[in-house]
């Protein structure tokens, strides 16, 4: 079990995920703003290991406009060495990365452009994780899209256009629930259909489920992880006191965090905290796994 936490640390003083507006492209700004984004996200991940938190989600903007026509620099050979020297800090550490699209990206949208302009940003971030040479641990994550009047055929559109997907984003690509349309048994009918992993979120399933038990969902779960996957990922998180249903908290409640490690026992995962404070959390949240067995173990 490993505790991360997505894209942003609040508490070094840098900006790894900064971008530009569309109409200021020029290679110049690129090669800057990437190269901004890359030294930020070293400092961050050394920060992460130096406080044992060896799970992080990369922004999707570490390279902006990648999947867009206007870029036709080749940012991936001038930055081929820094990928690569960031690649092995991470592989070096033990670090567990992932990486979650905008919600833009809707592989079963009925609009052919949308779906297309998905598959080019879904072979964005394939691209990024391959330039570090991570290994297939290293995973996207994306929800399944709209209902669409219908979700039996929009969940059936899905697996097509999955099928469109090369082999290098295929490894690693993995479903989550959400809190509005797809349930997790929504997830697992998709899984039945093209065997992509799934991601459980927690605080999703606590809005939107089929009355399965938690314990039942993990063991269901880990079915769907093959060796080369890794173990299961998790996004994890509460309800913000006094706000709309489906807002996450501000900062951990840590009484909720260990009511669930006990709960989810002995089912091994890493656990990606969806929370607004980000690191704060996680350190806090480390604290506390440190004394659960699971905690970097990945035999269980």
């Amino acid at each position: 079990m490993k505790i991360g936490y997505p894209c942003i640390n609040r508490t070094i003083n840098c900006k790894g995920n900064k971008t530009f507006r569309l109409k200021s492209y020029s290679k110049e700004k690129l090669i800057e703003t990437v190269d901004n984004n890359l030294k930020c996200l070293n400092k961050v991940l050394a920060f992460n290991v130096k406080n044992k938190i060896l799970f992080f989600r990369i922004t999707s903007d570490l390279v902006p406009f990648a999947s867009h026509p206007i870029c036709e620099y080749n940012w991936q050979n001038h930055f081929k060495n820094n990928f690569k020297k960031i690649g092995n800090l991470i592989k070096n550490n033990n670090i567990r990365i992932s990486m979650h699209p905008d919600q833009f990206i809707v592989l079963n949208s009925l609009d052919e452009n949308v779906v297309n302009r998905s598959i080019l940003e879904l072979n964005y971030h394939a691209e990024v994780l391959d330039l570090m040479e991570l290994d297939n641990t290293a995973k996207i994550q994306l929800h399944i899209g709209g209902a669409y009047g219908d979700k039996e055929k929009s969940l059936n559109r899905f697996c097509v256009n999955y099928k469109k997907l090369n082999n290098k984003v295929k490894k690693r690509l993995v479903i989550e629930n959400d809190d509005k349309i797809y349930s997790y048994k929504n997830c697992s009918y998709i899984y039945n259909q093209i065997k992509i992993p799934l991601l459980f979120d927690v605080f999703h399933n606590k809005i939107l489920n089929d009355g399965e038990a938690i314990k039942s969902i993990l063991e269901h779960q880990k079915k769907t992880w093959q060796k080369n996957d890794g173990i299961p990922m998790i996004d994890y998180s509460s309800q913000k006191p006094n706000f709309r249903l489906g807002s996450h908290t501000e900062n951990i409640d840590l009484n909720d965090f260990k009511e669930f490690l006990n709960d989810s026992k002995p089912h091994n995962f890493d656990i990606m905290l969806e929370i607004k404070d980000k690191e704060i959390s996680a350190l806090k949240a480390v604290k506390i796994a440190n004394k659960d067995k699971r905690f970097f173990n990945i035999d269980s």
